[in-house]
């Protein structure tokens, strides 16, 4: 596979892809792009948990218990807000609030969300660039059985318990993609979907006005990773999402969604058999050992993908 590489990445699973790759390619040779559809605010301060994800993981100081967070991080300040009255039902940690106060801080004084990134990917030694899908607002609302809920609302306050029926990006037909973006993808020779939620970490990247036009029109090697194993997400409501949404919860399901600007879909090992179903849809189905539990994992797999061929 030839590089500059642009990985699309939301939550768990794609930064651990994403560290992956930056194991083996150059500050030069891989661009990740995060999902934003998350952001909210909270206590005040603007929140964004994916592209925190990604920077923490990058930097080598993300919470792997939590899967968000800082590592070793305490919560005397949330404890704080409760003990005012305050309904602190989303958890920032001690040292993840000085993130929020200084990205706060610079949009108030004009900075857009990839400059604030950029000056805090730089500020703890990530020499990859990550950016955000968008400097524009865009929101994941989740339509359930208990109405429409922010998408923190649903993942972090309610645990995924409400019944999913659909899932809206608000502002995406509005926004723009970012700057850096932009000039990634149309530079980039090849794109790697990272194991991420289909439907709330990829597909509000694909719903920023030219996304999904750009990602067809890519000349290069288009890759993408399922977040779903045997039947099952290895983290988060992928599985769930899409049983609710009356899909099938298996990598098929998966590849379906990608059906169209996908060229190779890697499926784990147990899967395999599920190969001729998702050659069907005019990709080709790649067997490959997707969990990532180490270190080792993360670079054998970016290895792997980044050794593909057309």
């Amino acid at each position: 596979m030839e590089t500059p590489v642009v990985a699309l990445a939301g939550g768990v699973g794609g930064a651990k892809l994403a560290l992956g790759l930056s194991k083996i390619l150059a500050p030069d040779e891989l661009t990740v792009v995060v999902n934003t559809g998350d952001d909210e605010e909270f206590y005040g301060l603007h929140v964004s948990p994916d592209l925190d994800t990604v920077m923490y993981t990058l930097a080598g100081l993300s919470n792997e218990e939590t899967g968000w967070g800082l590592s070793g991080d305490t919560f005397t300040a949330v404890e704080r807000l409760k003990t005012y009255g305050v309904d602190a039902w989303f958890n920032l940690g001690d040292q993840d609030l000085a993130t929020h106060l200084r990205r706060t801080e610079m949009l108030r004084h004009g900075k857009t969300l990839s400059q604030a990134t950029e000056s805090m990917r730089a500020a703890l030694g990530v020499r990859h660039p990550i950016l955000p899908m968008s400097d524009d607002r865009v929101r994941t609302v989740v339509s359930t059985d208990e109405g429409e809920l922010p998408f923190q609302v649903y993942f972090v306050k309610r645990r995924c318990e409400p019944v999913v029926r659909s899932l809206s990006f608000d502002g995406a037909t509005e926004a723009a993609p970012s700057p850096g973006f932009r000039a990634a993808i149309e530079a980039a020779r090849a794109l790697v979907i990272c194991p991420s939620n289909p439907f709330v970490s990829v597909a509000p990247i694909l719903a920023v006005t030219g996304v999904r036009d750009f990602v067809r029109e890519l000349s290069g090697l288009r890759v993408a990773v399922s977040p779903i194993v045997g039947g099952k997400a290895l983290r988060g409501p992928a599985a769930k999402m899409m049983e609710e949404l009356g899909l099938d919860a298996t990598c098929v399901g998966v590849a379906r969604e990608y059906a169209g600007f996908c060229d190779i879909f890697v499926i784990d090992e147990v899967d395999a058999h599920h190969r001729e179903e998702i050659e069907a849809l005019g990709m080709r189905a790649e067997v490959a050992d997707t969990v990532m539990e180490t270190q080792a994992d993360k670079v054998r797999l970016a290895r792997h993908i980044l050794g593909l061929k057309e």
